[in-house]
């Protein structure tokens, strides 16, 4: 076997192939339907659950298969290839974005209660930090809890949650200190229970097939056993995965650009223009080349910090970098992309139309561009 990177092992391509099957066979063909739909089907996700997809990060005591950064690297990646990012944001929240806080702060009876069904694609999780005047943010939240006998008495707006309307549990982040700016904790809240609603399904310019919501609060009751993690630190706690949410952005915005350098490429070779084809044209060919070297080097660089994660380094600036850089590298892609399939590229049948959308938010979710570049910057200068 001939493997993709230095950082690649024989188990992590096998990783990789698998899902790009998957997704050739069971996304792309069906998700110009789930875009009208604004929904991934459940059967979908449980099929991935079935197949050990959802265990990736689970630690091996907990019935997973315990792998760390590269698998959600590689896993990210391959998901793009489905050219849907409205699914493969689906899956990662779940996965990457949500079911982390659970890992990382749950307590024995947590994982229990919802870890077998997490697994299994049964149960889908979402995370619910953003609000309408908070996003990168976190401690700006205004969403409160406030202790109501054995339990917790919550009450907020979150915004732009996605499983927001289809998913199961949202872990809430809530203020609970007033006293303290970093004053937050995260508490597991189950669709259906009183007082949690969604106050709308909300109609986005891309990711068209994942469901993203207004999630409402009023008077929402949890017990104690609902509280994940440490009471106060949901602030630092909820900072634990921040750089794994980034890279499986970057992932799945590099996936999702090979695959438009793939097809345009191939649309170029085909199209006859000027007595030939467009590929003949240096201005085109070049361009596509330079296109391909840039996103090698996205890939590169988020598979490096990747790694130093792996090896239990602080890798905040790498991958802040790869995120900022990365999602902008992917946007300028998909803009040529579009542009070098001419008028059909501007068409709602094309392909690269709706992944040029669905990629303009890369740059702004999982920390805008702009955050990014402060993260690096802090830690560039003395």
């Amino acid at each position: 076997m001939t493997l993709r990177n230095v950082y690649m092992t024989e188990e992590l391509e096998a990783i990789f192939d698998q899902t790009v099957d998957f997704v050739s066979k069971e996304v792309t063909p069906f998700g110009e339907e789930w875009e009208h739909a604004g929904k991934v089907p459940r059967e979908v996700l449980e099929k991935m659950g079935g197949l050990g997809m959802f265990s990736l990060r689970v630690p091996e005591d907990l019935g997973g298969l315990g792998m760390g950064y590269l698998a959600s690297a590689v896993f990210s990646e391959a998901l793009g290839s489905s050219t849907f990012a409205g699914f493969d944001v689906t899956v990662l929240v779940h996965t990457d974005m949500a079911t982390p806080h659970l890992l990382n702060s749950g307590n024995d009876e947590q994982f229990e209660r919802y870890l077998p069904d997490i697994m299994a694609g049964t149960h889908i999780m979402a995370i619910g930090v953003s609000e309408p005047d908070a996003g990168s943010d976190v401690a700006g939240i205004r969403t409160t809890a406030v202790r109501d006998g054995d339990g917790w008495r919550i009450n907020g707006t979150k915004m732009f949650i996605t499983n927001g309307v289809y998913g199961d549990t949202v872990i809430v982040a809530a203020r609970t200190d007033q006293d303290n700016k970093y004053g937050i904790s995260m508490f597991l809240v189950d669709q259906g229970t009183e007082g949690f609603s969604v106050g709308s399904k909300l109609d986005k310019h891309g990711w068209r097939c994942s469901d993203t919501a207004e999630l409402i609060l009023s008077e929402v009751w949890v017990p104690d056993a609902n509280l994940l993690g440490t009471e106060h630190r949901g602030f630092y706690e909820t900072m634990k995965n921040f750089q794994n949410e980034r890279m499986v952005l970057v992932g799945m915005g590099v996936g999702a650009a090979q695959a438009a350098i793939d097809m345009t490429n191939a649309y170029t070779q085909e199209r006859s223009a000027f007595g030939g084809k467009l590929f003949d044209l240096g201005a085109i060919r070049q361009r596509m080349a330079m296109n391909q070297a840039k996103v090698d080097a996205a890939r590169a660089s988020m598979y490096h910090a990747a790694w130093l994660g792996d090896q239990g380094e602080d890798n905040i600036k790498a991958m802040s970098g790869v995120k900022a850089w990365g999602c902008e590298i992917v946007n300028e892609v998909m803009y040529d992309c579009v542009q070098f399939h001419g008028g059909m590229g501007y068409m709602r049948e094309s392909a690269v139309e709706r992944m040029s959308r669905d990629a303009r938010i890369l740059p702004i979710g999982g920390g805008a561009t702009e955050v990014m570049l402060e993260e690096v910057a802090k830690r560039s200068y003395g």
